[in-house]
């Protein structure tokens, strides 16, 4: 065994081959060292398990081969692009919408210069980084002000932080909600020091249970949109403009979470109705805040609208520092907001709505494609078919209505191969998530975005599954 541990090159020897100097030109040294003796030691355990010598230490071409595949991968990007066919078109998990052509130029602009994020350049002189986008937000929504934070939950903590630190909330107990990742309004209000006060019951709560609820130490009402939940039967709610006035007439603000929110008429889109934030600003709510993310169409975002002196406190709370969007965030979403200038362009202009809006003529254009380029890669085990399907908008939008869509279904006889076939998916340079349901998986052509180099991958891809 020893005869063998001697044939292992020494690290310096290595180090001095062309192949390796080579490879510290295109990397950096200490990474090609590093690299190099795990692979050194890797052979000695080889040695110690197996008696024998590993290949790549026989022969050399071997060796520097499996090196620089190691270093090529320490420098590539763990986080990959997939082809989202799971009919969830704002799937969550796989990263919610994309931008549009304007949105991405916008941020890559921000990360290659210097921007006037916190200058005014007609004044000369320091202004705030939100300015841009709060006058925006004013045109389109008609409030006073905005506030931009990271994301929802954030501008929900910020607003309970602010202005109900150790006083109450009143909420009604129906919208309590939870909604990824355990963010839950009960405790966001307790990180943010302030009581909330239930009323109501879980299907109906009326205006009454909020007056009765209101004491000396109520800061302010709480509406929170159940964007992912949907309460049926016997049940009753409080609207904006009613708590509104309840508010006035106790001298409380009114706040609303709206979730998701949306800037336009989605029925007018032909997709299921969504509360708008326009509508709860023309109420009188105090303050509105949502998502940059969803239905919105832009980059992750917590937005607060509403009051002007309110939103100038917000501005001052420490929380927003912590809580503020950086350069890119912000020039993404002053572009994705400036779409909404031109609301009948909006369909072709966001990818989110255009995927939405797709008519079942142009979904079964696409599953045919897609079957086709299918059929030539999977051999005879496996069976394709185009079938009627339902996606979602997802991440917490209007859950439980589906859009009707089309998809391209494959079974097999035996269920493992159905698995191996989607390990193989997962395999390709930009994997394909689809959906295992009802004994097939399902392809649903509308929630993916780059079809058309989805087509042109399975159409290069040399492994067959």
């Amino acid at each position: 065994m020893q005869k063998l541990f001697r044939q292992i090159p020494s690290l310096d020897l290595l180090l001095k081959k062309p192949q390796a100097v080579e490879l510290c030109q295109k990397f950096a040294y200490s990474t090609v060292a590093e690299q190099a003796r795990l692979l050194i030691n890797q052979a000695r355990q080889f040695i110690a398990q197996h008696q024998a010598l590993p290949s790549f230490i026989s022969e050399e071409k071997a060796f520097f081969c499996i090196l620089e595949g190691n270093l090529q991968a320490l420098s590539n990007v763990k986080i990959r692009t997939v082809f989202n066919l799971t009919g969830t078109v704002l799937h969550t998990n796989l990263g919610r919408g994309l931008w549009s052509e304007k949105t991405i130029e916008a941020a890559t602009n921000a990360m290659r210069h210097h921007i006037a994020l916190e200058f005014d350049i007609d004044e000369g002189k320091r202004s705030h980084r939100d300015n841009y986008i709060s006058e925006l937000l004013q045109t389109l929504t008609g409030a006073e002000a905005a506030c931009i934070v990271n994301n929802n939950a954030a501008a929900v903590l910020l607003m309970l932080a602010t202005f109900a630190q150790g006083k109450e909330v009143i909420v009604s107990r129906g919208e309590l909600v939870e909604i990824g990742g355990a963010f839950r309004i009960p405790d966001i209000m307790c990180q943010a020091g302030c009581k909330l006060v239930e009323v109501g019951t879980t299907n109906r709560t009326h205006l009454a249970d909020y007056r009765n609820a209101i004491t000396e130490n109520t800061a302010f009402l709480m509406k929170v949109h159940t964007s992912n939940y949907h309460i049926e039967g016997f049940t009753s709610s409080v609207s904006e403009e009613a708590l509104v006035a309840l508010g006035k007439a106790f001298n409380l603000p009114v706040v609303t979470d709206l979730g998701s929110g949306s800037l336009t008429n989605m029925q007018a889109l032909n997709l299921p109705n969504e509360p708008l934030v326009q509508q709860k600003v023309a109420a009188g709510v105090d303050l509105v805040s949502f998502s940059g993310d969803k239905l919105l169409g832009g980059p992750q975002a917590g937005i607060i609208v509403g009051s002007k002196t309110m939103i100038q406190q917000l501005q001052q709370h420490p929380l927003k520092r912590v809580l503020r969007c950086d350069k890119v965030i912000l020039s993404a979403l002053e572009a994705t907001l400036r779409h909404y200038l031109f609301p009948e362009k909006l369909p072709e202009a966001l990818p989110t709505l255009n995927l939405l809006t797709q008519s079942l003529e142009e979904l079964q254009n696409k599953a045919e494609r897609l079957k086709n380029a299918l059929n030539k890669r999977l051999n005879a085990d496996y069976i394709l078919q185009i079938e009627p399907s339902h996606a979602q908008i997802g991440s917490g939008a209007l859950p439980t209505e589906r859009l009707p869509s089309v998809a391209v279904t494959i079974s097999a006889e035996k269920q493992r191969d159905l698995l191996a076939l989607e390990k193989q998916f997962k395999a390709y340079p930009s994997p394909i998530i689809g959906r295992i349901a009802q004994g097939k998986m399902w392809l649903d052509v509308r929630s993916v975005a780059q079809f058309e180099r989805l087509i042109e991958m399975l159409g290069n891809h040399k492994t067959k599954p």
